[in-house]
């Protein structure tokens, strides 16, 4: 019986599946370490992006991984650091938002 090849795994190796993801977290998010927290976050699950600050007083996030960790980011962006108080996170179309090469960016 022949065996079958392993595209899924090369796949996941060379990030084929990954997906990048933009958001907008709006409420008490500036001076809160929101972004620190969120590198930290992005960290644990393997992300790469930024964060940065916006005029606005919102924090935009991209994000890029494999989807279930992007997911994860999504739904710890609705809680953020114990400081912050997080009244929306909104879904944004990702637009001309590339991420890092590497890693995760405080902008």
């Amino acid at each position: 019986m022949p065996r079958r090849p392993r595209t899924r795994r090369v796949e996941r190796r060379l990030g084929l599946d990954d997906v990048t993801r933009r958001f907008l977290v709006l409420g008490k998010v500036q001076g809160v370490f929101f972004r620190h927290s969120c590198r930290l976050e992005a960290a644990n699950l393997a992300i790469r992006g930024y964060a940065r600050n916006l005029p606005d007083g919102c924090v935009e996030v991209v994000a890029h991984g494999a989807p279930a960790a992007v997911e994860e980011m999504r739904a710890w962006l609705t809680r953020g650091p114990p400081q912050a108080r997080v009244a929306e996170v909104r879904d944004m179309p990702p637009g001309d938002a590339a991420p890092y090469l590497e890693g995760f960016g405080i902008l």
